[in-house]
This record gives C-alpha cells, sequence and structure tokens, in this order.
C-alpha cells in the first residue's frame, strides 16, 4: 500500500481529516483499532515518555526510532511531528527529514519557530529549506510525501493573520503540502485562512475549539489534538498512583470495564 498516496487522499475528500496523536506504539495501535485513519505523532507526548520536556531536547535518533517502531506496528498512514527538523543548518535539517522518510512515514511536521531562541525563522529563509526539503523527497523518490508547514505566528505575534497568510503563500510557493496553524480559535481567522489558503488548512484542538462539525463547515479539512490526550493520560495515571497510595488499597485499579481478568 502507498501509504503516501493514501494520506494526501484523506486530505482531499469531504470529510474533516481527524488525526490520532499517539506518543508511543500502544498509543497508536489503540487509535488505530478505535477507526482513526492515520495517526500524528506529537513531540510533546514522545519527549513525555523519556521524562523530557518538548523542544528537541530529546536525542533525534532516539525520537526516530519511536517514530519508526509505531509505523512499525499501524497500518495506516503516519504523520511524524519533528518540530523543526533538528538542525541549525538547512542542510541537516534536510538531511533529518530525509531519515524520517526513510522509516516509512507518508509525511512530516515542521515548524517555523526557532529553537535557540525565541521567534520565528524568517519566511524567506524558511521557504528555501522548504524548497530543498522538496526537491531532496523527489530525488529520493518520496514523490507527493506530504509536508505539513506549521506557522506558529499565533504563538508568538500579537496580530497573526496577515503574518499567517503571507508565511502560507511563500511555504506553499516551496512545495508545502499543507498549511497548520496551531493556536488560532477565532472563526473570523479561520474562515480567512480558509478561504485563502490554496492548500488543506490544519488546526489545533483547544477548549472552546474541539468540534470537528463546525471546523469542517468553516473549510478546516484536517484537526490535530497534539499533547492533550496523552497529557489526558499522564494526569489519570497520577490521579490513581496517588489515591492507591494515600488510602494503602489497590482497589481502584480492578475497578471499570477494562481492567483484565488474567493476571499478567
Amino acid at each position: 500500500m502507498d501509504q503516501i498516496k493514501v494520506f494526501n487522499d484523506l486530505h482531499q475528500g469531504d470529510d474533516l481529516l481527524m488525526l490520532g496523536n499517539a506518543w508511543d506504539v500502544l498509543s497508536a495501535i489503540l487509535m488505530e483499532k478505535a477507526g482513526f485513519k492515520a495517526i500524528g505523532t506529537t513531540s510533546w507526548g514522545v519527549a513525555n515518555t523519556f521524562g523530557l520536556s518538548d523542544g528537541e531536547r530529546l536525542e533525534f535518533t532516539k525520537h526516530l526510532n519511536v517514530i519508526k517502531s509505531i509505523v512499525v506496528h499501524v497500518s495506516i498512514p503516519v504523520s511524524a511531528d519533528i518540530e523543526a527538523g533538528y538542525g541549525e543548518e538547512p542542510a541537516a535539517i534536510v538531511e533529518n527529514v530525509l531519515r524520517t522518510a526513510d522509516v516509512g512515514v507518508a509525511g512530516i511536521n515542521l515548524e517555523d519557530s526557532l529553537k535557540s531562541q525565541k521567534g520565528l525563522r524568517d519566511m524567506v529563509e524558511h521557504g528555501k529549506i522548504l524548497s530543498m526539503i522538496r526537491k531532496a523527497l523527489d530525488s529520493r523518490g518520496y514523490h507527493d510525501f506530504y509536508v505539513n508547514a506549521r506557522v506558529d505566528t499565533y504563538f508568538q505575534r500579537e496580530d497573526p493573520l496577515s503574518e499567517t497568510l503571507e508565511r502560507a503563500r511563500v511555504y506553499i510557493e516551496s512545495g508545502a503540502s499543507g498549511i497548520f496553524v496551531p493556536g488560532v480559535a477565532d472563526e473570523y481567522d479561520i474562515k480567512e485562512m480558509a478561504s485563502n489558503i490554496s492548500v488543506p488548512l490544519n488546526v489545533l484542538s483547544l477548549p472552546g475549539l474541539t468540534d470537528g462539525r463546525t471546523l469542517k463547515e468553516w473549510g478546516v479539512k484536517r484537526l490535530s489534538f497534539g499533547n492533550a490526550f496523552s497529557d489526558q493520560v499522564i494526569a489519570m495515571m497520577e490521579k490513581t498512583a496517588l489515591e492507591v497510595l494515600q488510602t494503602g488499597n489497590t482497589k481502584r485499579l480492578y475497578e471499570g470495564e477494562h481492567y483484565a481478568s488474567e493476571p499478567v
């Protein structure tokens, strides 16, 4: 199965693509079992499994090994969140994208935030990096590999809409397959983006921005929930662990319909 084609097709239909953001093999398998059509890794969630915070603090090879393990264990397309590319120089970013493609993913998320300092990479410079990435992918045989260009203006700008649209235009001209704008929540802004961006628009689920049917009506093609699911799982584990310790009673572990009756 050509996972790159399958993944591209999921962005072109009438339905909203709800991406299952996984952080390890088990979470990916369970999301596939639940019926998600594609997996997107969450760098935040992956980093947390190693006791680290997000922001390219996890060594790239370790991060890539997690992504590879997910790809091996699911039959649906996987898109890899590789933050800003784990490199200061364009050549290093391009090489890391190729290494990621080589493990079998159908696409990547690549953001325009800087990691060594606050701010965004110059849009023209970032566009050149995207062009280099597209050329390198094509040369390696990864035609139509899905490059989701993440625009971080809503995290770092006071009045971000116009710059977001300009960055989107540059990134699309440079070979981006889709545009991801995390942090946007305003209906007007989202509709403006959907109307003026010529490739599929991806937004991030937020409190108050959760209804896929509404987002579809606004023109959104892809909805991600990032680290929200992994955060919920962590919070539940912390709460349960504290309850068991404080009560001195493990009864809580055997409640609910999902308890495995056979000891393992």
